[in-house]
């Protein structure tokens, strides 16, 4: 299983040059992968609550830094390591847009590039950007729509009922052929079914394993049914823990527990089946040492074995 983790991006890691610098020295720990999130504001009354914990809305999240221009820092401090978000908020922006923005940074990146979207929360955020809450799911398949053509078209059209792209030349194309992967979020069936039938992968979050690998078997079956190749699919599972010096007890594990806890746990998710897995500490800590010492002491537990 590879083995990632966030690039620092909110609350007090908001910072452009800890972001580079934090992202040169990931990779040179051994982190596979650097990913990114995408909030844009804290209500002071949410419409929603927070789908973790006890639904409050982490306070850091009112300093969030952008995940494609973090991505970008992270990309020029490195060489090797792959950069994915999880997740972007692509309804948020144009499609054609976002794909021109995406396709850059996967050239900047030399082809490092991993695109993981979702549909996000807070129907405040939608407010926010002016995009209907409602019928998400039909948006974001429009989206993917104009992306694949931008991306893949060497005469770039699209009609639907969303947005219309002219016959054109749209000739700035991912280093990464046809594109980029996709990896989509979700729980819902109609989410995991849109995983099989039209991405590469699928992002999770940490949740007990007999439910996580039931709703990764819904992905697998969609794949299937859509003449996909199920083999081909990656589950890549966030995990945003909280590090306690003494053992947490078992059924607080992975969101509490020891670093030696949350190494076992990563090490049970690849027993299951994931392909990837990544550690967010920004919502429990806001030093940038801690940040950086459990990073260095997970790799050097998951790499003993």
């Amino acid at each position: 299983m590879r083995l990632g983790y966030t690039v620092p991006q909110y609350g007090a890691f908001a910072d452009p040059e800890f972001i580079r610098q934090a992202s040169t020295d990931l990779e040179a720990m051994g982190y596979d992968s650097l990913w990114a999130g995408d909030r844009i504001l804290l209500p002071l009354t949410p419409s929603d609550p927070y789908p973790g914990g006890d639904g409050t809305v982490p306070p850091a999240f009112g300093t969030f830094f952008d995940p494609l221009t973090a991505l970008t820092l992270a990309a020029v401090g490195t060489r090797e390591i792959r950069l994915g978000t999880s997740t972007l908020n692509a309804l948020w922006q144009p499609p054609v847009l976002l794909a021109r923005t995406l396709t850059s940074l996967d050239l900047l990146s030399h082809g490092r590039l991993d695109v993981g979207i979702g549909l996000g929360w807070l129907r405040d955020e939608y407010a926010a950007t002016g995009v209907p809450w409602r019928g998400r799911g039909d948006r974001l398949e429009e989206t993917l729509d104009v992306m694949e053509a931008v991306w893949t078209g060497e005469v770039v059209e699209h009609k639907g009922a969303l947005w219309t792209v002219p016959p054109s030349h749209i000739d700035l194309k991912p280093c990464q052929r046809p594109r980029p992967p996709i990896l989509l979020a979700g729980y819902t069936p109609p989410a995991l079914e849109r995983v099989g039938r039209r991405a590469d992968g699928w992002l999770s979050a940490a949740m007990p394993m007999a439910y996580l690998t039931s709703l990764w078997g819904l992905a697998l079956e969609a794949a299937s049914r859509a003449g996909g190749d199920p083999s081909a699919l990656r589950m890549v599972v966030r995990v945003n823990p909280e590090i306690t010096d003494s053992p947490a007890p078992a059924d607080q594990v992975p969101h509490r527990g020891t670093v030696r806890q949350v190494a076992d746990y990563l090490l049970t998710l690849a027993e299951a089946g994931a392909h990837e897995a990544f550690v967010d500490l920004q919502t429990a800590t806001s030093s940038r040492e801690q940040f950086l010492d459990v990073a260095h002491a997970l790799v050097t537990m998951l790499h003993a074995g």
